[in-house]
């Protein structure tokens, strides 16, 4: 299974992305991940992403297309993944597209997480506390949420338009929200 999770900044994605790898023997390809470790590890790409995020912009899609390509062609890969944090453009659509037309593959669903913002900047403002990072300050966390509406959110309308779309409330209990992503996917894996 090949999918996609989508959902404002401080939604719940990686927490849920670990639960949908795991129900699907899948790994979980979070682009915010590896963007961490390049910067906790001082690599060139790392110095350049860290200039963007810092600032609550997307890292260039030069940089992270050729990062996603690299990894979904990964044996673990081979039979399916999910993608977190990945597209964030409307070129990366057209970018992930060609990756998976290459290899005769496509998309099997993209899980929307939906939530409030102020609920979402509390959230993170949470997080940034027990895990001491840096780039959660709550001027980053509402220019991220500013840069999802008018980059990401429209790719919403793209999957939708191609009948992928599985809006899942992402509000609650961590149990709760897998309970209903688990749901919508349930079909998927039956067909």
């Amino acid at each position: 299974m090949r999918l996609l999770i989508m959902g404002p900044p401080g939604a719940g994605k990686g927490t849920q992305a670990t639960f949908i790898a795991e129900r699907f023997g899948i790994p979980a390809i979070s682009t915010g991940d590896i963007f961490r470790a390049n910067v906790g590890q001082g690599t060139p790409l790392g110095v350049e992403a860290k200039r963007y995020m810092d600032a609550g912009e997307y890292v260039p899609d030069s940089v992270t297309n050729n990062m996603v390509r690299n990894r979904i062609a990964e044996p673990d890969a081979a039979g399916g993944f999910l993608l977190d944090g990945y597209p964030r453009t409307l070129a990366q659509v057209e970018e992930l597209d060609g990756m998976l037309a290459e290899s005769d593959h496509k998309l099997d669903a993209v899980v929307v997480l939906t939530a409030d913002s102020d609920e979402l900047v509390a959230r993170l403002l949470q997080r940034a506390q027990i895990e001491g990072r840096a780039d959660d300050t709550e001027d980053v966390i509402r220019r991220r949420q500013e840069v999802y509406l008018a980059e990401t959110e429209p790719l919403i309308a793209v999957y939708d338009a191609r009948g992928l779309v599985r809006a899942v409330d992402g509000m609650g209990e961590v149990g709760e929200v897998t309970q209903r992503i688990a749901a919508e996917l349930d079909d998927i894996d039956e067909n």
